[in-house]
């Protein structure tokens, strides 16, 4: 799976901790070769975020992508999940 990332999802991993930062590359290397895998517990959101996405990496911190066509996803947002669903 090809991966783009949105300039409002490069802003807020910016920002993040190292830690999560660590975390978040780790689990788009998974993503990127296997996007249905068990450990990023990805699913559909409704809501405001309706036709997006959701994986977790670690806890609390999810990153949100939307489906452009079968072969590429692009990044959205990222943050904890109180952030993300204000």
């Amino acid at each position: 799976m090809k991966t783009v990332f949105h300039k409002q999802f490069i802003k807020q991993y910016s920002k993040l901790p190292i830690t999560q930062k660590r975390r978040f590359e780790e689990i788009i290397i998974i993503f990127r070769n296997d996007p249905t895998n068990p450990n990023l517990y990805n699913h559909p959101l409704s809501g405001e975020w309706k036709n997006h996405r959701s994986i977790a990496f670690g806890g609390d911190w999810r990153a949100h992508y939307i489906q452009q066509d079968k072969d590429t996803a692009r990044f959205v947002a990222v943050g904890k999940h109180s952030q993300l669903y204000k």
